[in-house]
């Protein structure tokens, strides 16, 4: 079975044809810039040898149609692409941030399902309007092949209203929706189902706390197998200290800012999201810049790595009293993955707690699962390295064959 997963941004197409049964890969890419007088496509090819076959474009891509287009055209192109024609395709899965309290799981693609996600434009403005763009424009091209929608607010719908109502007036979650709904869902499931395959045991007998931290971050927490908290609410600006977002922040602010610097809505909302986190701290949102301003004694730098990391603690502290017994922490994405001092950092002074991490294992780069916990400690760490479009053409792939 071949199952083309998108996601579509604002101005990005992110793009992997694979089979989800032998978990192959035969293309991935990305589309970014579109709608500015720039676009490129960086299109990766593997027809099942060892050799990556990498096509780039440079040229106007006016919009998501013609995007998809060209990735189509490369994908198919008799030299370059890894199938003859467009029909090889079995399936779309579409990854849509926001899916508000109506999805709990994926869907079959219709047109009730597309304007419900237009309907969620307001909940998500800078993520729903691309991903409505993405569906219509593959359904156009691919008429045969059925479409998926995969929600990353899905996995969250578990969580009780006790942790995910907002102590407002009820008449805006009556009226608005306004609550608590999480995201990377899709994301923290997939890691946690993984750990259970590699503790071999049911998901449905652990509790964790998976740890999913890149430019964008969020905590969850994960009872029998069932999300019940999560750090992002409304939107994908709460919690934690991300690359360029706030995460949580006393919403007073907003109005002292209004009244003392003039700014309005949207200057503070472009604050919020763009201009803060990491790089409102210390001018930097990657994290190899951080370390390496850090080594050469940048104290805002220190700083901001020791806000980052103290906001992590202080969730995973508060997860492990939200389901009072831990089996597992679980980092993945680019930080989770890759960056050993944050992880260490984000568990430091839990070791009353029975939180031990090994220094040795944790040094390394996770390509596989790997637990860096020491022998002696009651909850186990691991770190397993991601894949949302497996997790996406995975469910895709079940709910068809349901």
């Amino acid at each position: 079975m071949k199952v083309l997963v998108i996601n579509c941004g604002s101005s990005s197409i992110k793009y992997q044809l694979l089979d989800p049964d032998t978990e192959s890969v035969l293309v991935s890419g990305l589309v970014e810039r579109i709608g500015e007088p720039r676009g490129e496509l960086i299109n990766k090819a593997y027809p099942g040898t060892d050799r990556e076959a990498v096509t780039t474009l440079e040229q106007p891509i006016p919009d998501h149609d013609a995007g998809m287009r060209l990735v189509v055209d490369l994908i198919t192109d008799p030299e370059k692409g890894v199938i003859s024609h467009k029909g090889e395709i079995d399936a779309i899965g579409h990854r849509v941030v926001h899916g508000g309290e109506r999805f709990s799981a994926p869907v079959v693609v219709d047109e009730d399902v597309v304007e419900y996600i237009e309907s969620c434009i307001p909940l998500a403005p800078l993520h729903n309007p691309g991903h409505v763009a993405g569906i219509r424009v593959a359904m156009e091209l691919f008429p045969d092949a059925p479409q998926v929608t995969v929600f990353d607010t899905a996995f969250h719908q578990t969580i009780p209203p006790h942790a995910y109502m907002y102590a407002l007036p009820y008449e805006l979650y009556e009226e608005l929706r306004i609550r608590r709904y999480g995201f990377h869902g899709t994301s923290h499931k997939y890691v946690a189902g993984k750990l259970a395959e590699c503790l071999d045991r049911p998901l449905s007998e652990l509790n964790l706390i998976t740890v999913h931290l890149g430019n964008g971050g969020s905590i969850t927490a994960v009872e029998k197998g069932r999300s019940v908290d999560t750090t992002m609410g409304l939107t994908p600006l709460e919690g934690l200290v991300m690359g360029t977002r706030s995460g949580d922040v006393d919403p007073a602010i907003c109005a002292f800012l209004a009244r003392n610097k003039g700014m309005s809505i949207e200057e503070i909302d472009t604050m919020l999201n763009k201009e803060s986190g990491l790089k409102g701290l210390c001018g930097m949102n990657d994290m190899r810049d951080i370390h390496a301003a850090i080594a050469e004694g940048d104290e805002r730098a220190e700083i901001a790595l020791g806000v980052q990391t103290y906001r992590n603690r202080k969730y995973i502290g508060a997860f492990m009293a939200v389901l009072g017994c831990v089996d597992a922490i679980v980092f993945t994405a680019g930080i989770g993955e890759n960056d050993d001092v944050v992880r260490r950092e984000s568990l430091k002074g839990l070791e009353c707690l029975g939180v031990n991490i090994d220094e040795k294992a944790n040094a390394h780069r996770a390509k596989e699962p790997m637990r860096i916990s020491a022998v002696d400690s009651r909850v186990a760490v691991w770190v397993i390295p991601t894949n949302e479009e497996l997790a996406i053409a995975r469910e895709t792939r079940d709910i068809l064959n349901k």
